[in-house]
């Protein structure tokens, strides 16, 4: 018999989701995606100086300020024909290379283990038989039998508290755990020696960007921060000395606990590499630009899982649907918009988001449904590293090969929730070695006299044309983030934002086509519909982040909600 359930909120992302889905035959038929809250930003920039759109955009998200920065920035040089020094590019790489690999390791123990780690049976395990696991896997030095106990005493001495915060709804003891107590417990230890990681490898972005979150030193035409060796006020030798301490910190972490870990719980639940394969398209805007402009993850899209083809990616084809979305088009709904005309505004004036059951056959959800050429499209580290992987990118196919062959499974399997998880491991592998190359090359062009990091040349608004249109792009770690801007007479006229999650998140469009959460639910199967454990597992791999997929400001001054506190 037919069930439909809701998971509101899907916790351990950051912002607003719901999840309905119809289950028969113990999986799931059908599936809808809600973003339930609503924020306005976009509007703000209008009629703003575009040099300072960069420190609005990053206010889209608490979490992901230096990727709205660099796609902001990127959006004004583009629309302004502005090229950035060299020791700039190096920067801005390391910032978002350190960004992705801190963003992964944080999200795989954090906020996506505990869907396939069972935190209860790591109690029950024995500590020295976790120690003989752990040293089978890895060479990490933090895998004694003692180390293990200590560990198990802290979390038993936690939950004796009875005080669980964020664990007290979880669904330990699910029948879709699979994992021997040892390796939850080897995992629940990783988790707590991520959180302290994580605290020091983020320096390297208050180095570079003078603060995290919020970095202050980007700027439209390169970087504030100066990079001079005979200076104590720049980036010289001591600090490139202290940042590659840093970055080796990260890389040995993600290579000897995060990947290992990585190998060690898929071979588990390989079931999953044939579940939640969602749309099956794929865009990556590519990223990590060398000195000739060619990026270390190319740009490219796949379509019906592909890998066979990969097509250039044309930012021209890119539109917004608000059909299914709580907006409004002054042209009407039915019609999709290119970004550059994008519009964000709440005239809609029809059922809000509901207490009870969400009303499909209407609007049901704040984010709108971005379409390529027409076609729903997954973004994020699987799409990015995919592409990369078809494009032949030597490392990127190493690393994708090594964990295929220790897992014994096809490069299908990568269309996929395991596959999902997986890629975001070697995008944080293959990241974690490029940031110590990008360093040295940033020390090399020191050592060579070359410390340039800002060009001027169109810094005076006197000097630019009356009116100009700009795309700025960044492959954050949630996937292909896009800005686009419209400058007129020196103000910005429009900004619209297309973010990973709109991507992922986004409900169905004119067309009735799913978007990637949604299609992804599609075969899910279900042991408990009580307790859905498995809908997080798919939901969770995309990563969600909300927060700056939902922009929506009444220009007129309307009051759409109050919040009283008490």
């Amino acid at each position: 018999m037919a069930k439909r359930i809701a998971v509101d909120p899907i916790t351990r992302i950051e912002g607003h989701l719901r999840i309905e889905a119809q289950i028969d035959g113990g999986k799931i038929v059908d599936a809808w995606s809600s973003s339930t809250a609503f924020r306005g930003v976009e509007t703000i920039l209008k009629g703003r100086d575009p040099r300072d759109a960069h420190h609005f955009t990053q206010r889209f998200c608490g979490v992901c300020t230096t990727v709205h920065s660099m796609a902001s920035i990127r959006a004004v040089e583009d629309a302004l024909k502005i090229q950035v020094p060299d020791n700039a590019r190096l920067i801005r790489n390391l910032i978002m290379g350190i960004q992705n690999v801190q963003d992964h390791v944080i999200h795989f123990y954090h906020l996506h283990a505990l869907d396939w780690v069972d935190i209860v049976s790591a109690l029950s395990a024995d500590p020295v038989a976790t120690s003989k696991l752990a040293q089978s896997i890895s060479d990490w030095p933090k895998s004694s039998a003692d180390y293990f106990k200590g560990i198990q005493e802290r979390v038993k001495a936690f939950a004796g508290t009875g005080r669980l915060g964020p664990f007290q709804n979880a669904y330990w003891g699910h029948s879709a755990y699979k994992l021997p107590p040892e390796a939850n417990l080897m995992a629940v230890a990783h988790y707590l020696e991520a959180l302290e990681w994580q605290k020091d490898v983020i320096k390297i972005h208050a180095i570079l960007g003078s603060k995290n979150p919020h970095p202050q030193t980007f700027l439209v035409g390169g970087m504030s921060i100066p990079v001079d060796p005979n200076s104590q006020n720049a980036i010289n030798a001591d600090k490139i000395a202290w940042m590659m301490k840093l970055f080796k910190k990260a890389r040995s972490f993600v290579e000897q606990v995060y990947i290992p870990d990585l190998l060690a719980v898929a071979p588990f639940y390989l079931d999953w590499a044939a579940i939640g394969g969602g749309v099956g398209n794929y865009l990556s805007y590519g990223d990590f630009p060398d000195a000739s402009g060619q990026n270390f993850f190319p740009r490219g899209v796949i379509t019906d899982k592909d890998l066979a083809n990969v097509y250039p990616m044309d930012e021209k084809k890119i539109t917004e649907s608000v059909t299914n979305s709580w907006y409004s088009y002054q042209g009407g709904d039915d019609k999709a918009l290119h970004p550059y005309d994008g519009e964000t505004n709440a005239n809609y004036t029809g059922p809000k988001p509901p207490y009870t059951w969400l009303d499909t056959d209407q609007k049901y959800s704040w984010v709108k449904s971005p379409r390529y050429d027409g076609r729903p499209m997954e973004v994020g580290p699987l799409a990015r590293v995919l592409v990369a992987y078809a494009h032949g990118v030597p490392e990127v196919q190493g690393a994708v090969n090594f964990v295929l062959k220790t897992l014994g499974a096809p490069a299908s399997a990568l269309f996929s929730t395991l596959g999902r998880t997986a890629a975001r491991g070697v995008d944080a592998l293959v990241l974690a070695q490029k940031n110590e190359e990008w360093l040295l090359q940033l020390a090399d062009n020191m050592g060579r006299g070359i410390l340039d990091m800002h060009n001027g040349e169109m810094w005076d608004p006197a000097s630019w044309p009356k009116e100009a249109q700009g795309f700025g792009w960044h492959e954050a770690p949630r996937g292909a983030l896009g800005h686009w801007i419209r400058i007129k007479n020196q103000k910005i006229e429009n900004f619209q934002a297309v973010v990973p999650s709109t991507w992922n998140a986004g409900p169905r469009d004119e067309k009735g086509q799913r978007g990637p959460y949604e299609q992804a639910l599609i075969g899910t199967p279900i042991a408990d519909p009580e307790n859905p454990l498995e809908i997080l597992r798919t939901i969770h791999s995309f990563d969600p982040c909300l927060a700056c997929a939902v922009h929506v400001l009444d220009i007129t001054g309307k009051e759409i909600i109050k919040v009283k506190a008490l």
